[in-house]
């Protein structure tokens, strides 16, 4: 019965990959899934409190909230819906605030809302949410187990990047929701979400392999491609999907 079980789950993780373009290879006599190397060290190359100190409310930028550190969900969600300390707010349809299990061990951060998000209210939808979906499956993961934010809680015009002064307004309310929901591992999607949490410029090519972490809380941070990027440019589903494993095996430590 149990190896009934198990042959069911592989055969769902390789159907998930094949959704995800990602072509599965079997040696003769071995599972036909890829299987998570449990091995894969963590090595720690970008830290800082560079975040912590944006997210406590610094009196330079006149941007931040200093109450924001001590809110609970239900307040937090409140004063980021009524923010108006960007440009964005005059050309949103509604806030993005974030969507999932508050308590995730995992916690995706994505760019900023498009078109689809700002109608909706809810990160990634549309056909980067439908690729985002089935890259959790695959990594055995559904989008109700896990908590999916953004840089930005909204919408810049024709889904330009971030601009640094709308992700020094944003930034608190990140930084308050990675408090609040503690997880084991954040999973940055993208070149703008890698860079802005790890306080670098690197190119994402080079934040992609190591696992990195998030300012000075010990949470383990792996970068990745963006899904809309991996619809573009479907070859690299499977450097993704090394992303993913790696994300996997860092993902089973204690809480921080």
């Amino acid at each position: 019965m149990a190896g009934n079980v198990h042959r069911a789950a592989r055969g769902s993780r390789v159907a998930y990959l094949g959704a995800m373009g990602i072509q599965v290879w079997a040696n003769r006599g071995t599972p036909a899934a890829v299987a998570v190397d449990p091995a894969v060290p963590a090595t720690a190359l970008v830290g800082g409190a560079a975040v912590a100190g944006a997210a406590a409310g610094g009196a330079e930028s006149g941007n931040s909230r200093p109450e924001i550190t001590h809110m609970d969900w239900e307040a937090l969600q409140q004063t980021a819906g009524d923010c108006r300390l960007c440009e964005l707010h005059g050309s949103r349809t509604q806030v993005v605030f974030g969507v999932g299990d508050r308590g995730a061990d995992w916690l995706l951060v994505g760019e900023a809302p498009g078109k689809d998000e700002d109608l909706q209210g809810e990160p990634f939808v549309g056909r980067a949410g439908q690729l985002l979906n089935a890259m959790l499956q695959a990594a055995g993961l559904r989008r109700e187990q896990v908590y999916i934010a953004n840089i930005l809680k909204c919408r810049p015009p024709n889904n330009r990047d971030p601009r640094p002064e709308e992700v020094l307004c944003c930034e608190p309310y990140l930084a308050r929701q990675i408090a609040l929901v503690r997880p084991r591992i954040i999973l940055a999607l993208g070149r703008v979400a890698a860079q802005n949490l790890l306080k670098t410029d690197t190119p994402i090519g080079k934040l992609r392999g190591t696992v990195h972490r998030y300012a000075d809380t010990g949470i383990a941070l792996v970068a990745t491609y963006h899904p809309a990027y991996l619809l573009r440019s479907p070859l690299d589903k499977r450097k993704a999907w090394a992303d993913l494993r790696l994300a996997l095996a860092n993902a089973k430590g204690p809480t921080p």
